[in-house]
């Protein structure tokens, strides 16, 4: 068993020392605009086995963004998070494919459950396909934080060795992953530990990397290289959850390993304010988001 500390009171100082420096946290995110889905679609029988689907006008068919929230695998964040992300993308002409998972905390979730949940919910877009027009040719997964680590994750399930309990056979083809903040050493980030996050990380991985090596070894982007789909990394220069030093490295050893990265570093930027559309930095992820399409 994994001891865990409550980590409210330093939820409540984190969103305080956001606000204090002018940046969202995540009671503002989602709190910002959203249009409603036009459908909730299950992909399991849990309640929280979800994905919200939403079209832009149009016949189509149309690309996807299946998109994954973050919140540390743990319970301060859920798919209203992403909700204004995914009304912003639908816009932009694509249909977008918001994902809810299991969480650490929840009957299910954590080893192996949250995994599974974020690779069948992406699966989940070819039964979607037969009822709606979508063009499964062009997916692209996109997530933040923990979801930035799901959607690299997601898009790289090939790579995952079969005698691992996450294992997922024939995994539905994407064009390449969008992760912002993301975590793509999950090693790493164990290691550096940095509260609330390092905990909730440690609990949904069931224990500490030299406790469950292969785990880790099985669901961290850094360690399943080359993941052999197009990345796009984005991260914050202020950002204080997921440190610099992590994309340093994960760039490194990707294009040694020949795979084709892009690195953008928003200037300003923290960790939650990637997540608003119409910020400072939204008009080049949408950008990273079509080159990745096209």
């Amino acid at each position: 068993t994994v001891k865990i500390r409550k980590s409210a009171p330093i939820l409540i100082l984190a969103a305080a020392l956001w606000a204090q420096k002018g940046h969202l946290g995540p009671s503002e995110v989602v709190k910002l605009p959203s249009q409603p889905p036009l459908a909730k679609i299950s992909y399991g029988t849990a309640p929280q086995q979800f994905a919200e689907l939403r079209l832009p006008p149009g016949k189509g068919p149309f690309p996807v963004i299946a998109l994954l929230h973050g919140g540390c695998y743990g319970d301060y964040a859920a798919a209203d998070y992403t909700a204004p992300m995914a009304s912003a993308l639908t816009k932009e002409g694509w249909a977008t494919w918001n994902i809810e998972y299991r969480r650490e905390q929840e009957p299910g979730g954590g080893w192996p459950g949250t995994f599974l949940d974020a690779g069948k919910a992406v699966d989940a877009l070819r039964q979607a396909a037969t009822k709606y027009p979508l063009d499964l040719s062009r997916v692209v997964t996109m997530g933040h934080s923990a979801g930035g680590q799901l959607a690299l994750w997601v898009a790289a399930r090939q790579r995952v060795p079969r005698s691992s309990e996450v294992f997922m056979a024939n995994p539905l083809p994407v064009r390449g992953a969008v992760s912002m903040a993301g975590i793509v050493d999950m090693r790493a980030f164990a290691e550096y530990g940095r509260q609330p996050c390092g905990e909730r990380h440690i609990r949904v991985m069931g224990g500490t990397p030299d406790r469950q090596p292969t785990r880790y070894a099985a669901v961290s982007p850094a360690e399943l290289l080359p993941l052999g789909i197009p990345q796009v990394l984005i991260w914050g220069a202020e950002d204080t959850v997921v440190p610099q030093s992590l994309f340093v490295g994960y760039e490194r050893r990707a294009r040694a390993a020949q795979d084709r990265v892009e690195v953008i570093a928003l200037p300003g930027e923290a960790h939650h304010d990637l997540c608003e559309p119409g910020g400072p930095g939204w008009s080049r992820i949408v950008d990273s988001v079509r080159k990745l399409l096209n």
